[in-house]
């Protein structure tokens, strides 16, 4: 009897844990279900359809109208044998997206880290560092890109005796002949002087698509309980040692995020080489199958990349335990 007693209280406990639980979980349903809502109302018809015209032929009737026609996989086949456009900017879509990952990653948790220490207008700089997200979305970023393609039309221009053009090829063949002289003293290998200065040649580009990682970033590293580094401290740990057993083990499943949100944001940015791409093939005349058809390629292909780097660093994700 006392045994049943001493045993009543911890079952109790673990089925009023459960039944808490239950409690979350319809009240996260409840928290999702507009959400859930709209996509099956709305855009699970849109994708249904769109898979639909990618495996057919559609044909334009007299009267007005259009009949499609089931051809299977043939759109696909084209896309990928026949348009030998499309896999050459898919390719380089492709690469220049794995070499952009890993720059904004660690330029955003270099900047956190920055951000995060006590100094004064600590306020200031982090706004300063994200001025460059919100100039980048909207009207600001479409008036950017006009006046980037009107002066690089200025500059091109051999009607105008003005001198922009070659003084700005000219510093530019300077600047690149300076790093590959620095590099080329260093003894380090052509690709990752490529890579360096394909960073350095889209630096802004880098700065302005990192802002939205840093900030999750600063919040994962607030979120770390100043008394471990307090221990640290005590224990006589440097800092470098510091943030490699204790900072960057703590934010690692950040890393995880940023890195997942870093490939749809490019998938999803408006100047993607790959989807700038498709659109001109929808806009030719009975380019819409085919285009359908190159969005799902491309759209699997980067979900496997998804998969494939979010298995990458989920295998050195530490979580701690809060139990």
């Amino acid at each position: 009897m006392n045994r049943q007693a001493q045993l009543s209280p911890n079952l109790s406990k673990r089925r009023g844990g459960a039944s808490l639980d239950k409690r979350k979980a319809r009240a996260g349903w409840w928290f999702i279900m507009p959400f859930l809502l709209v996509f099956l109302l709305v855009y699970l018809p849109i994708v249904i359809d769109s898979i639909w015209v990618s495996l057919c032929e559609l044909k334009i009737l007299q009267g007005g109208g259009f009949k499609t026609n089931f051809v299977g996989l043939q759109n696909y086949r084209d896309a990928l044998f026949s348009d030998a456009n499309f896999v050459k900017t898919l390719t380089t879509g492709l690469k220049q997206l794995v070499l952009d990952i890993p720059a904004i990653v660690i330029f955003s948790l270099f900047m956190a880290v920055l951000l995060n220490q006590k100094m004064m207008g600590r306020a200031v700089f982090r706004a300063i560092f994200f001025i460059p997200v919100i100039i980048s979305t909207g009207i600001v970023a479409y008036v950017d890109q006009s006046n980037a393609m009107l002066s690089h039309m200025v500059d091109s221009s051999s009607g105008i005796d003005t001198g922009t053009g070659a003084e700005s090829a000219s510093e530019a063949m300077a600047n690149a002949a300076s790093l590959d002289w620095l590099f080329g003293n260093m003894k380090i290998g052509s690709e990752l002087t490529e890579y360096v200065m394909g960073i350095i040649r889209d630096v802004y580009s880098i700065i302005s698509r990192s802002g939205v990682q840093m900030l999750i970033f600063l919040a994962g590293l607030q979120s770390i309980s100043p008394a471990i580094y307090e221990s640290c401290s005590i224990d006589g740990a440097a800092a470098w040692e510091t943030f490699w057993k204790i900072t960057f083990p703590m934010i690692s499943p950040m890393i995880l995020v940023n890195t997942v949100y870093t490939v749809i944001d490019s998938f999803t940015s408006s100047t993607n080489s790959v989807m700038r791409y498709i659109d001109t093939i929808y806009e030719k005349v009975g380019g819409n199958v085919t285009s359908s058809a190159m969005s799902w390629l491309y759209f699997l292909i980067v979900l496997a990349l998804i998969g494939i780097v979010g298995g990458i660093v989920s295998s050195f994700i530490f979580y701690q335990r809060r139990d």
